[in-house]
């Protein structure tokens, strides 16, 4: 069984046991979180396709903390100017694991 959800304006494919970072969620202190935007559920041969999203289907994940995705740069220079501008960021993620998979009706 697998499903096809929704969350951070990205899509991922899960299935139960799956560890993905998504974007930052505000969830305070919890430790699990419900993401109900499932496009697509597969279970055997039997096939949901939500419009937009399934009826009543939704994710469980456990939260197993926040990381950091890797450094980018930006570099900017301009010639005869005597100028260069560094500038470093990382992108901050939520690693949560997929507990279950809930369909609708």
């Amino acid at each position: 069984m697998f499903a096809i959800i929704q969350t951070g304006g990205k899509q991922y494919k899960v299935k139960a046991g799956d560890e993905l970072e998504i974007e930052r969620l505000d969830i305070g202190k919890s430790k699990t979180v419900k993401l109900d935007s499932v496009l697509l559920i597969s279970k055997d041969s039997d096939l949901q396709i939500g419009q937009p999203f399934v009826k009543g289907a939704y994710c469980e994940a456990d939260v197993l903390g926040e990381v950091k995705g890797p450094k980018k740069i930006s570099f900017k220079y301009i010639r005869r100017e005597k100028s260069a501008t560094k500038r470093g960021h990382r992108q901050k993620y939520l690693k949560v694991k997929i507990k279950a998979i809930h369909h609708g009706n």
